[in-house]
């Protein structure tokens, strides 16, 4: 019986001690989870919480974090609205910027976003290179010249200056970044794991959901 008594009360405590964990976990911390843009960003989500991924498809980290972001995809909320921008750093940055905003002219985008991350990190393509990853795409169905005339476009040429850019006026330092209306941004070197970045992800939501119903 003492030993019923026993187990029981320790039971109780691991449940005890594995709330507050989980109550700790809940509350995310500015410096540690996540930082305040010292120059709020305008957004282009009208009323909706506009949420930003900053990614290349060179980065590791991006890739490890793309499942996550698609599964978040799937039940993010009705007042979010959500999208990629290509960081550009340096020049090698630049192809795959230019190859996602090709990607989205043709309407392709959601169709090879992630072949192309698989062709880099998964099957080792270089896809900066222009031929490989001209030949590549013809591989995946996709019309090679038109591509190609999409791909070295004003318009997509205008759309990578505004990564630069944006890459800039938000301070990024590093990829993935995530930013939350234009204000809060949470990268994978903030979170120890991709599902801590999406966590920090859904937390910042509300934060600002709450911060609009107070004003």
């Amino acid at each position: 019986m003492n030993s019923l008594r026993l187990l029981a009360a320790v039971l109780l405590l691991v449940g005890i001690s594995a709330s507050g964990i989980s109550a700790a976990r809940a509350e995310i911390a500015e410096g540690s989870d996540y930082t305040v843009l010292p120059h709020p960003q305008p957004t282009d989500s009208g009323k909706n919480i506009e949420v930003i991924e900053f990614f290349w498809y060179g980065c590791p980290h991006c890739y490890e974090l793309h499942p996550r972001i698609k599964a978040w995809l799937k039940r993010m909320p009705k007042d979010v609205s959500f999208r990629y921008v290509p960081a550009i750093f340096r020049a090698n940055w630049v192809p795959g910027a230019k190859t996602f905003y090709a990607l989205e002219a043709l309407g392709e985008k959601d169709k090879l976003h992630d072949k192309v991350y698989d062709a880099i990190h998964r099957d080792k393509t270089d896809l900066s290179k222009d031929e490989v990853l001209f030949d590549w795409v013809a591989k995946q169905g996709i019309d090679r010249q038109k591509f190609i005339d999409a791909y070295n476009s004003f318009s997509v040429q205008n759309q990578v200056s505004r990564s630069t850019r944006m890459s800039k006026d938000y301070g990024l330092t590093g990829v993935p970044a995530v930013v939350v209306d234009g204000r809060y941004m949470t990268s994978g070197r903030m979170g120890s794991t991709p599902e801590d970045t999406i966590r920090t992800l859904e937390e910042l939501v509300e934060k600002v959901r709450k911060e609009r119903i107070r004003k």
